[in-house]
């Protein structure tokens, strides 16, 4: 069901656990199956600097929120932003169908701790757009 990739971050997830005192956060959860993401990033000069995730949920979840993280650390938040959940799924060489939903918890986390960041800045938040579909 799941390819190498897919396994080896579902087995030897990257990034895991809490950043004490983070940038920015957000808590996000899949209305298609209830799993939960918890992602914690550390902002430096505009860039992610570290991030870290906990996901409470399947196999895929996890394995994309490690990818999430892999993926937008070193971006700086603008680059951060585009990583799609497409990104996410390409990055780990596919997901079956029935669990791509979990690659849009990955999106949505990145998204939401942005937007966490943002408004601790007193920024407006960033706006999704129609064209970040995968």
């Amino acid at each position: 069901m799941y390819n190498d990739t897919v396994i080896d971050h579902l087995t030897s997830p990257r990034n895991t656990g809490e950043i004490p005192d983070a940038d920015g956060y957000a808590e996000v959860t899949s209305p298609a199956c209830g799993d939960m993401m918890q992602i914690f990033i550390r902002v430096e000069e505009n860039r992610i600097a570290d991030a870290k995730f906990r996901t409470f949920g399947c196999g895929a979840a996890i394995a994309s929120s490690s990818m999430a993280t892999e993926l937008i650390r070193g971006k700086t938040l603008e680059e951060a932003w585009t990583v799609s959940n497409g990104a996410v799924v390409r990055a780990l060489g596919g997901l079956p169908e029935p669990k791509v939903h979990c690659s849009v918890l990955a999106e949505e986390g990145i998204h939401a701790a942005i937007n966490n960041y943002r408004a601790r800045m007193g920024l407006p938040p960033w706006e999704e757009s129609a064209d970040e579909t995968p």
